[in-house]
């Protein structure tokens, strides 16, 4: 008996608690990236914002997945098909790697000044944080299909199940992980969901779903052609037409347009503005699920650092404020 008692205090000591380890590498790769938008709420290092901070705070794991699945406060609760386990894991892990902050960052975007109530809602509920303060992109899916007050309800409230139906509606296809979590009703009540509707709708006004893509540049014999497809995405019989359109495609650095193509061609100016030569067409109006074609060939190819890309500004549907809408084009692919 005596030989067995010091044979188990011989063993090596063993901790209570097993921890998991996480990937730091990839928490930070996950963190960064566009899969998740969580850096808007709690800063581009995790040192806080409209969400609390986490770098350097040395929360567990099971602290973190609480966190992520059934947040105490305002914040959406994630699934696991929009943040694994694995990757609460690594999330912890690269946080555990970052010094603590004395203080928390200021919040991405703050309520302006005699901001009209749906806005200042639309803010201090975190809506904005992500969405911005005129909550462009759910506007253009509201005008996308004329959307009523309950449908908004659903995709607040059962995103991860609500998009996914949206998206069929317009014919799209859910390619990536869908970002935003499901708001709990107790924690961001119907009411305020209402005032933030009511302001986008009255006071702002739904978008166009105006989709722009720049394909990538294909050699020619006399130069590098691009193919730019734009789209008014909306559903037929719900959405606006899509009028007054104006697209700009800022010119690379050393470049010179050899050929354009498409309705509306106007030519190559300066434009003070997009800081740049800018070739400019002025577009068809386009119902919805309509779409124009427009080609430009240039001299030599843009660069990373200086690709072809461009903007387009509607002035209907109108926003209310005043000022016209406009979509930013990304660069051509590489």
């Amino acid at each position: 008996m005596k030989k067995l008692l010091v044979a188990l205090f011989l063993l090596p000591a063993m901790p209570c608690v097993a921890v998991a380890q996480g990937n730091p590498e990839a928490g930070k790769a996950l963190w960064d990236g566009a899969a998740t938008q969580c850096r808007n709420c709690h800063g581009a290092k995790g040192e806080g914002a409209f969400g609390p901070d986490l770098a350097g705070r040395k929360l567990t794991v099971a602290q973190f997945k609480q966190a992520v699945r059934k947040p105490w406060g305002i914040m959406p609760a994630f699934i696991e098909s929009q943040v694994s386990d694995a990757e609460i894991g690594n999330l912890v892990s690269y946080f555990d790697t970052l010094p603590a902050n004395a203080a928390p960052g200021k919040w991405r975007f703050e309520v302006p000044a005699n901001a009209p109530r749906g806005q200042q809602v639309l803010l201090s509920v975190g809506c904005g944080q992500c969405h911005g303060p005129l909550l462009a992109g759910p506007r253009s899916n509201m005008g996308a299909v004329n959307m009523d007050f309950d449908w908004l309800k659903s995709l607040v409230y059962t995103h991860t199940d609500a998009y996914p139906v949206h998206a069929a509606r317009l014919d799209e296809k859910v390619t990536q992980r869908i970002r935003m979590g499901n708001f709990n009703p107790m924690r961001v009540s119907e009411s305020q969901l209402m005032e933030i509707y009511n302001w986008a709708k009255n006071d702002v006004g739904f978008r166009g779903r105006v989709l722009a893509q720049l394909g990538k540049g294909v050699s020619a014999a006399n130069g590098v052609t691009y193919t730019l497809k734009v789209e008014n995405g909306g559903l037929p019989g719900k959405a606006q037409t899509v009028e007054d359109a104006t697209v700009k495609l800022i010119i690379p650095k050393d470049a010179n347009v050899v050929a354009a193509t498409g309705a509306g061609y106007q030519g190559v100016r300066m434009d003070e503005q997009l800081k740049g030569n800018v070739a400019v067409w002025q577009a068809p109006p386009m119902a919805p699920r309509e779409h124009q074609t427009f080609t430009i060939t240039l001299s030599k190819a843009g660069t990373a650092d200086d690709n072809l890309r461009g903007e387009i500004r509607w002035s209907k549907p109108a926003v209310k404020t005043g000022s016209s809408d406009f979509n930013a084009i990304n660069p051509a692919p590489l």
